[in-house]
């Protein structure tokens, strides 16, 4: 648009110039304006009015002035329409020279009028919500609905949403939705699955603020079946817990009894194995004292060594010590009283200084600078319970299963426990590499899988925490790796010691700034001293690099009955997460993981939710220095995620009850069966690709 100032002086000037009486041979005057209405403005009001004109010279003419013209003037048959900006004064003045005025398009006082209609629209509906999840199943006779709606009023922490459902027989009800936040963002509003009486039909939002959404008819989920088994087809090769033990006789049994169909790999970095250095309070620690420990593993001869203090009974004694037999003598330093000068500090930094490849000290905590006491003997101890798991660094093995297995089959990778506590999942991979192996000659579409794809399983990632796990710290998380310092290294952390594998690798990091993973090394989210520190991140990485036919992995967890993949992390700062696949390959994750979710659910209805189904970053939570971030971003595979041991819902007291890291065999026996299934649906997947 053309936007010109003109003063008001000019006007006259240009508009009497511009209307000049016609010379005698000029061309006829045009046929006269047809009436309109009188065009007024108060005083001192600006008004846009549309002025017809003589011709284009007076036209040019008033642009040369300065003329505030809004739009493109238009030619109509002898004359001139054009837009202008004008006060009462210039309206004035240009319609005493002959400019015709024939629309008062809109005034100065229309701007407040249109604004106030403005905000009391937005009064009246302040925002808009719209359905980002509608989904119905039925699950051993129940049928559940479950939904995500989003308000534009996301600034507004106290807007309030109702869902409204509607079943095919008329049966109606509703629920209120739960505000849900991440890193600071508002994501949108959810409840947990709801029990309906028959499948909904129809669903619509309701907000506090008088927002209302479309109504829609929720969809089914997950909308997939997989094949029915043949009879006969074989299952259920799991019958309890499974320590890493256990677990390596398991991988010896099947190579040995299906040598055509398998390899057995030793990954390359061993872990530490399940072996912790000794240590001792010397003191007491409600008092004080220092902590003693070897700087070899306790299996490593230094269980049951001895620590003691003594006065040496003598003035102006040094302080000094000996090692005889196994036994570490400290003497404290004296006064020329003969009185005991040392303290803590000192005892803790001269048995460090002392013998440096034989025992550290640190102070206890609360107990800097105070007077060391006269203590001991006691004797150093690992703290480890299991007698019998072998102490020495631990190789851990992969099973290959395959008819052809040179890397020119596509190739599928199930990995499980790199987190310790999650007993069931070496089951659902164990499970799963049994079914493949039993039926492949009884069942031709188990021998087409294996014919056609390479398989590799690794049951437990994280031996050496799955080994403190039985038998220490059932709780336990993280690997057997202490990289804690100073007064983190006492003793009555040694639960909390170690690295999360999951937090580990290479990319989306901790030290890359993305959230999820820790620096402290107490932390259940430890990432460890660097990216890929530990052998147990290492070995999955070596694995899948080996490996390049691997285009497929999953990653099982427990519990909670997730279905995820990348990705895995974000930046606290705007929620800014890794790159998200593309729009193709975010449709191929979504309908893959339909198809397993339902494998997963022909087994016993377990039905993984539809909020739990989708980026990590998104419905769980950022975990910096994932692997299948790893996976996904560094190698190019497609990387899930399963969290087995789905809520289950509880029709007593009408509510969804969770079931844990470990537990009862019989629900872990279940969890093995329902997700086993779920893994040989992901071979079809990959065998599909392939053909492609």
């Amino acid at each position: 648009m053309i936007r010109l100032r003109w003063p008001a002086a000019a006007v006259v000037f240009t508009v009497a110039t511009a209307l000049v009486p016609p010379a005698a041979n000029a061309a006829p005057a045009p046929p006269p304006a047809p009436a309109a209405a009188a065009v007024r403005l108060a005083a001192g009001e600006h008004g846009l009015v549309r002025f017809r004109l003589p011709g284009e010279a007076a036209l040019q003419r008033l642009v040369a002035a300065g003329a505030d013209l809004a739009a493109r003037p238009r030619t109509v048959p002898g004359a001139v329409l054009a837009d202008v900006v004008v006060d009462d004064r210039q309206l004035a003045a240009l319609t005493a020279d002959g400019a015709v005025p024939v629309q008062l398009i809109e005034r100065q006082s229309d701007a407040a009028r249109r604004l106030a209609e403005k905000r009391a629209a937005t009064t009246a509906q302040a925002d808009t919500l719209q359905f980002l999840q509608a989904y119905w199943w039925t699950a051993n006779g129940r049928t559940f609905l479950q939904t995500q709606v989003a308000t534009t009023a996301t600034d507004d922490p106290d807007v309030e949403i109702t869902v409204t459902w509607r079943t095919a027989d008329g049966a109606t009800g509703s629920y209120p939705l739960i505000r849900f936040e991440d890193s600071g963002e508002y994501q949108y509003h959810y409840a947990l699955p709801q029990p309906l009486p028959a499948r909904p039909v129809q669903v619509s939002a309701t907000s506090s603020l008088g927002g209302k959404s479309r109504t829609v008819t929720p969809a089914a989920w997950p909308d997939a079946t997989p094949p029915a088994p043949p009879a006969g087809y074989q299952k259920d090769f799991v019958d309890a817990y499974m320590t890493p033990a256990d677990i390596s006789a398991r991988i010896r049994r099947l190579a040995r009894q299906y040598p055509a169909l398998v390899d057995v790999i030793n990954l390359p970095d061993k872990t530490q194995g399940y072996r912790r250095t000794a240590s001792a309070y010397l003191g007491d620690p409600a008092v004080a004292a220092v902590v003693v420990e070897s700087v070899r593993f306790g299996d490593q001869g230094m269980n049951g060594v001895q620590v003691r203090t003594v006065d040496p009974g003598a003035p102006n004694r040094p302080l000094s010590a000996a090692y005889r037999d196994r036994v570490l003598t400290i003497r404290l330093a004296t006064d020329a009283g003969g009185k005991v000068i040392s303290t803590t500090d000192d005892v803790a930094a001269f048995v460090s200084a002392r013998y440096p490849q034989r025992f550290r000290a640190v102070v206890e905590d609360g107990s800097a600078g105070l007077p060391m006491p006269v203590a001991g003997p006691v004797r150093l101890d690992d703290g480890l319970q299991g007698a019998e798991v072998p102490k020495r660094p631990w190789t851990v093995q992969a099973l290959r299963i395959g008819k052809v297995r040179d890397g020119s089959k596509i190739g599928v990778l199930a990995y499980s426990q790199e987190h310790a506590r999650e007993w069931a999942t070496p089951l659902v991979t164990l499970e799963f590499a049994e079914r493949l192996l039993a039926n492949y000659a009884t069942d031709p579409a188990t021998r087409a899988l294996v014919d056609s794809v390479d398989v590799f399983v690794i049951p437990t990632v994280n031996p050496d925490g799955a080994n403190y796990s039985f038998n220490d710290f059932n709780f336990q998380r993280k690997n057997l790796v202490d990289h804690c310092t100073g007064t983190a290294r006492d003793p009555r952390n040694r639960n909390a010691w170690g690295v999360d594998v999951n937090r580990n690798y290479a990319v989306g990091s901790y030290f890359d700034g993305y959230v999820g993973g820790s620096p402290n090394c107490l932390s259940g989210t430890y990432a460890g001293t660097a990216e890929l520190s530990e052998a147990e991140s290492r070995n999955v990485v070596a694995l899948a690099r080996s490996h390049s036919n691997i285009r497929f992995a999953m990653n099982v967890h427990s519990y909670g009955g997730y279905f995820m993949w990348p990705p895995g992390a974000y930046k606290a700062d705007g929620r800014v997460t890794l790159p998200r696949p593309s729009i193709d390959e975010s449709k191929f994750f979504l309908d893959s993981a339909r198809r397993i979710v339902g494998a997963i659910a022909a087994e016993r209805g377990t039905v993984t939710w539809p909020s739990y189904t989708g980026p990590v970053a998104d419905v769980l939570y950022s975990a910096a220095g994932n692997s299948a971030d790893q996976l996904y971003y560094d190698l190019g595979i497609d990387a899930w995620d399963f969290e087995v041991g789905n809520d289950r819902w509880n029709e007593a007291t009408q509510q969804w009850e969770g079931v844990g890291f470990q537990p009862p065999f019989e629900e872990a026996h279940a969890e093995a069966q329902e997700y086993a299934g779920g893994l040989v649906e992901l071979v079809r997947v990959a065998s599909e690709q392939e053909v492609r």
